[in-house]
């Protein structure tokens, strides 16, 4: 290969370019970003960055010395619009296109909107996502204009940690989550029950069962009308509701696209030149926003494109974790209906996890599949580990 393009310049996409020079590509390296700025951290957004414990410096992943090794041609602040795959055509914004031997795709995803009603058409101002960091430019701005009363709508991982941030600057919260509880689909009934509980100790409402019906206020955000016939006041919006993997301007490729772009367990795509990481990949029939296999991802991707077919997987034991209210959760592996859940470590008071954390398994035939700590990270790591050595004696 001559030339390879790696289309996103977040953390796979940088990721990826680290390894194709690791793993011997001398050759011409394009990176294509539809944001303005180099690589940064997005975990930072919802918790440092939005307190004002981190600034922006702190968020860059990488510097002039590691931008000059790489020796890439950066397009930042350019959009790819199509892929003309068989002939390895990349085509920007304004028509310019890139030919190039191989392709990373590293396009991410962006975060969904309110379907709610408003009289605009629109949303009024108050009311954001958080995904990116002109998102959290914004979001930071509005919420040091003074005691906020914040509605933080779904209670996922974004949610739940912009949440927690809100209410350590001092401001009124209260989540919104459609489901019954937060979580549950990660987590499972149980330890999402518990950790559900974390909302009320850091001093924060948590509405479960309803959704949002409309926006009040025309200029500015007053109000956030619920399903259940509630009212919420508000001066702030944060929109939670999970991410949508960025593949529009895939249509009409040879590429398959199914909640992502489809690949094998090594990234590769229907086509052998074309290698999809991160947030826009669905590897194996799973597709994860999770930073580690963002970061995990490339480098059997990598691998692959420059070997031409899949000689190396990229599927491991899935991992997680989240800051919340002061206290770090961990999740690895897979979690099932049915499993049984054993808290084996620390224990539960009033419904949410003691002072001193827990471990709880996830057993399923007598084996434990997945493992969720709550300041407890060496005995997470030990589990962990576990799971990784199980993982490798069962085939695939």
């Amino acid at each position: 290969m001559r030339t390879v393009t790696v289309v996103g310049a977040s953390l796979s996409g940088l990721y990826a370019a680290r390894e194709l020079r690791a793993q011997g590509f001398d050759g011409r390296l394009v990176i294509v970003g539809d944001e303005p700025h180099r690589p940064y951290d997005r975990p930072p957004l919802s918790k440092e960055y939005l307190t004002g414990r981190a600034d922006e410096d702190r968020l860059a992943l990488t510097d002039a010395e590691e931008s000059a090794d790489l020796d890439a041609e950066w397009l930042l602040g350019v959009r790819a619009r199509g892929l003309d795959a068989r002939g390895r055509t990349v085509v920007l914004d304004g028509g310019r296109t890139v030919s190039t031997d191989g392709i990373v795709v590293a396009t991410g995803a962006s975060a969904r909107r309110l379907s709610a009603d408003h009289p605009s058409g629109g949303s009024p101002s108050g009311v954001h996502t958080l995904r990116t960091l002109d998102d959290a430019r914004a979001l930071r701005a509005d919420l040091a204009r003074g005691p906020r009363r914040v509605v933080v709508v779904g209670g996922g991982f974004i949610g739940a940690e912009t949440a927690s941030s809100c209410a350590a600057l001092g401001h009124e919260v209260t989540v919104v989550e459609a489901a019954a509880l937060p979580l549950v689909p990660q987590l499972g009934p149980e330890m999402a029950a518990v950790c559900a509980a974390l909302h009320r100790r850091g001093g924060v409402g948590l509405v479960t069962g309803a959704s949002v019906a409309a926006l009040h206020g025309r200029a500015a955000v007053t109000a956030v009308a619920l399903t259940d016939g509630r009212t919420l006041p508000a001066d702030v919006v944060i929109v939670g509701i999970g991410a949508t993997p960025n593949t529009a301007w895939l249509a009409g490729s040879a590429l398959v696209l199914n909640d992502g772009v489809r690949c094998d367990d090594g990234c590769v795509t229907s086509l052998p030149q074309v290698v999809a990481v991160g947030d826009v990949a669905r590897v194996g029939g799973t597709r994860a926003e999770h930073w580690s296999c963002a970061a995990r991802q490339p480098r059997a991707a990598v691998a692959n494109l420059l070997a031409g077919r899949t000689v190396e997987s990229a599927r491991s034991v899935p991992y997680f974790w989240s800051d919340q209210y002061g206290t770090r959760l961990r999740f690895a592996g897979r979690h099932r209906a049915g499993d049984t859940v054993r808290v084996v470590e620390g224990g539960v008071i009033d419904g949410a996890p003691g002072e001193d954390g827990l471990l709880a398994r996830y057993e399923r035939d007598g084996r434990t599949t997945a493992v969720l700590a709550v300041d407890r990270p060496r005995s997470f790591t030990r589990v962990r580990r576990e799971l990784a050595h199980e993982a490798d004696r069962i085939p695939a």
